[in-house]
């Protein structure tokens, strides 16, 4: 019998509301006569409390009293935490402002920002509520999450910083109409080689870690990957050294590209053109630099047309969030163990929009801190264009 009682409950219960459930428990435990309700309710999980209420809800329809519509009592229910604490927001708002302005001595200055805290704070004050509720009265006021921004410039930006960007954007677009190559190049940040922690994380079964060194300071090779978007095909190639990022190592990267993949998807190209940093080795300023593009201009007799982005915009450079971002999605939580390691999950690489990667090593050795003599800048075959001639230039073989 307790059985079917059981089954039956188990089934019912889902469907109906608060009211329903105490009235059909109570049912129950009244067709069991002395006893039910502790058995009615030992079979649902329900409160003794729960059922009795039922009865009485029970006697009140015997009495043919108008039945209520309501789950509950006019009034019933938890009262609100704005109703139990009035001034709950504005303290609470109090408390978030103190956390990031006033007055420096403020103990409350220099503490986090967590519910947590905030709950410790406001209990101090006679004010009783759970992480959850201070979360749920944040979003009410208006507050989220958020993370530092980086968009504070450490100087004032160029006045022609959008006219660069423009140019920039009006020379690419005439490029690629006349199928002439042009492409986003950089240097990305240097990777330990190792068996090392590297941000990020994987599937994989519980409680199995990957298990790497404890520190990386010992170890001393780097690797050193040099990126080259090709911006209208969405193709990347990717040549990663060994030894130091300098103009050298750039303009052989370029080179590369050209005999790997460029000379193979433009071969009926004239000219070349490259986006670039303002700073780095291939920066503006950087005398190598253009000793070394005069270099690739001449073995690979093409025009090279060379647009720099304003100083401090280099986040914007395609290469940035078309290459270099997916790369490193691609391999986070994976140790860069060896230098074929490197090259296979960049070479992995892909994206939905269909970005493919090429990568190659490069054992060279280039050593920094060549000196360019006066007398050799006067060989380099360089005009500069008539907007900002120092952002952009065009280098023509030495013929």
């Amino acid at each position: 019998m307790c059985n079917a009682i059981k089954k039956r409950i188990r089934s019912l219960l889902p469907h109906l509301n608060e009211k329903q459930r105490r009235i059909y428990l109570a049912t129950e435990a009244e067709s069991l006569g002395y006893g039910g309700i502790s058995k009615i309710s030992r079979l649902s999980g329900i409160s003794r409390v729960t059922i009795t209420r039922g009865l009485k809800d029970l006697k009140k329809k015997s009495l043919e009293q108008e039945p209520s519509i309501r789950c509950r009592k006019k009034g019933g229910g938890r009262k609100k935490v704005t109703d139990l604490y009035p001034n709950i927001l504005n303290e609470l708002e109090l408390l978030i402002e103190a956390h990031t302005k006033g007055n420096p001595e403020n103990p409350l200055l220099w503490t986090s920002k967590s519910v947590r805290k905030l709950q410790s704070n406001l209990a101090a004050k006679g004010i009783e509520v759970c992480p959850r509720t201070i979360c749920d009265l944040l979003k009410e006021l208006g507050y989220s999450l958020q993370s530092n921004r980086k968009s504070l410039a450490l100087k004032e930006s160029h006045p022609d910083r959008n006219a660069q960007f423009e140019y920039i954007n009006a020379q690419a677009k005439t490029f690629i109409a006349e199928d002439e190559p042009v492409i986003s190049i950089d240097a990305k940040k240097k990777e330990t080689i190792g068996n090392f922690k590297n941000n990020g994380s994987e599937y994989r079964k519980k409680k199995t870690p990957r298990k790497v060194l404890d520190h990386d300071f010992p170890l001393k090779e780097k690797a050193t990957p040099y990126g080259v978007y090709d911006i209208a095909q969405n193709k990347g190639f990717v040549n990663v050294g060994i030894s130091n990022d300098t103009a050298e190592f750039a303009a052989n990267s370029i080179i590369k590209w050209w005999k790997l993949v460029g000379s193979k998807r433009y071969p009926n190209a004239t000219k070349i053109m490259i986006t670039a940093d303002c700073g780095g080795s291939n920066g503006y300023k950087v005398k190598l630099w253009k000793v070394k593009l005069q270099e690739v201009a001449n073995q690979l007799n093409k025009d090279i047309y060379v647009t720099h982005f304003p100083p401090g915009t280099s986040k914007w450079n395609k290469i940035e969030h078309r290459l270099f971002s997916y790369i490193s999605i691609n391999w986070r939580g994976k140790p860069l163990d060896q230098l074929l390691t490197v090259i296979n999950l960049i070479a992995s690489t892909t994206t939905d929009t269909g970005l493919t990667v090429e990568c190659v090593s490069d054992t060279q050795e280039y050593k920094k801190g060549i000196v360019v003599k006066d007398k050799v800048l006067k060989t380099i075959n360089i005009k500069q264009h008539q907007f900002h001639g120092e952002w952009n230039y065009t280098i023509k073989p030495n013929l």
